[in-house]
């Protein structure tokens, strides 16, 4: 009800907003009631049209059919999309990638309400989808996001600059006056002014304000450690990064590196992983591949207890070896990655939520946002990622309401690695996102070289 009051009040004074509730908390049935309240008194003139990720978007159709039947919904989406007619229906749900394909056509018609969920994918201003988005005619405007702020302040200015442009000043003015004092001096009273400026405009709760019924989710970090061969190969792709590093920034300095620290930390992630994800001479020699090893001495007796396990990774060649390893098990697993057919993938879900199979093996990009899995009560990590709100999103797949057994949280850490430093960036991640909502006075910045060193040290412990 709360959320409803505050999306009515949005609407009467022509604004725009990021319902930016915790993962799992509803935001989707709360701008369903909010739709179902305008068609009720009338207001609902012309469409409202949903934008989603395309793992989300018939989850859009198929809520708006169980909480409001009245709506006339319907999916653009897929080869049987054209010749639609917008105007003959109350709610069109489409997908980022159709809209760009059919540009002309959608922003031929009016909307009364623009929608865009996940819209974390709008966080580049520039990006195509965002301007194409921009250049929609939509009475009122509304951003879904529980992580409307992932890595930096310009993410929020990104997001308010298509729901009420100019409200934070061009990019420029932006970065001056809020994002460099806020994230690179601690400026508690430029921080402040921010949170004054959007808190009327954004509207965020906590699983520990909202669902107080929720079980508990406990979460455990499980250190393993490298050895033999797969330790020898880490410290020889380490040396030859921090190597070839030194010279890339010597000669063109850290902000013009970033594509070479990125593909480096990458290597040394995969060797984290298994050491036949890394393509360097020499890796696939290796048979040592430690996290793995792991995963099949905890998966047995977590199966044996009865969990319900959703199993998550970075990398679908990851999944890939995690299920030929399950295999060798006897462990009954699907999968669900980037190529799996959207059609198929309602199918997957309700297969596991039927207790046909134990394990779920999702690529974290794919599966991390739009899929109620509330049968599970364990989620694995198998590799961190750089992002806790990506993880957390992972989680929240389980973790949400309608949940109604204890989760358990296990990340699979290579004691002494780059992924064990990964932790700590992790917390000032989260410790921006947490001042920018007024929950913390910490505030972080971006990757420095200091933060660098640390990722490339050599293994500890």
């Amino acid at each position: 009800r709360q959320g409803l009051a505050w999306l009515q009040r949005l609407r009467e004074a022509d604004a725009g907003g990021v319902l930016a509730d915790d993962m799992g908390l509803g935001k989707t049935v709360q701008v369903l009631a909010h739709l179902a309240l305008e068609h009720a008194a009338g207001r609902l003139t012309q469409p409202a049209l949903v934008v989603a990720p395309a793992s989300v978007a018939s989850n859009w159709v198929r809520e708006a059919r169980r909480f409001a039947p009245m709506l006339r919904a319907v999916l653009h989406h897929g080869q049987d999309r054209h010749g639609l007619n917008p105007a003959a229906h109350d709610l069109v749900v489409t997908t980022y990638g159709t809209l760009l394909r059919d540009e002309e056509h959608l922003s031929a018609q009016e909307w009364s309400l623009l929608i865009c969920d996940e819209a974390q994918f709008l966080k580049n201003a520039n990006a195509k989808a965002a301007q194409v988005v921009r250049a929609l005619r939509a009475r009122s405007r509304l951003s879904l996001s529980g992580t409307p702020v992932e890595n930096h302040l310009g993410e929020m200015w990104a997001q308010m600059h298509w729901l009420n442009p100019g409200l934070l000043g061009s990019r420029k003015v932006f970065d001056q006056v809020f994002r460099t004092p806020i994230e690179k001096n601690g400026d508690r009273a430029r921080l402040e002014l921010l949170q004054r400026r959007i808190a009327p405009f954004l509207l965020r709760r906590t699983k520990g304000v909202v669902a107080t019924d929720l079980p508990a989710k406990t979460s455990s970090v499980l250190s393993v450690r490298l050895d033999g061969a797969q330790r020898d190969l880490y410290e020889a792709v380490r040396t030859a990064m921090d190597t070839r590093l030194t010279e890339v920034l010597r000669a063109k300095g850290l902000s013009r590196s970033r594509i070479d620290v990125l593909d480096a930390l990458l290597k040394l992630r995969q060797c984290c992983c298994d050491p036949r994800l890394v393509k360097a001479k020499g890796a696939k020699s290796v048979k040592e591949s430690a996290k793995l090893d792991a995963l099949a001495d905890l998966l047995p007796t977590l199966i044996e207890d009865g969990r319900r396990v959703l199993i998550f990774s970075q990398f679908t060649s990851m999944l890939e070896l995690i299920d030929q390893r399950l295999d060798t098990l006897g462990i009954a697993r699907i999968t669900l990655t980037g190529d799996t057919p959207v059609a198929q993938r309602p199918g997957l879900v309700e297969r596991f939520e039927r207790g046909e199979v134990p394990v779920f093996l999702i690529s974290l990009k794919a599966g991390g946002t739009g899929l109620n899995l509330t049968s599970a009560d364990t989620v694995v990590l198998y590799d961190p990622w750089w992002n806790p709100a990506v993880e957390d999103q992972a989680i929240d797949r389980a973790h949400r309401i309608g949940q109604d057994k204890p989760v358990f949280v296990y990340r699979l850490v290579a004691q002494g690695t780059v992924e064990e430093r990964m932790l700590d960036l992790q917390a000032r991640k989260r410790a921006l996102a947490d001042a920018l909502y007024g929950d913390e006075e910490r505030v972080a910045g971006d990757l420095n070289e200091a933060d660098l060193a640390a990722l490339l040290a050599p293994i500890s412990g």
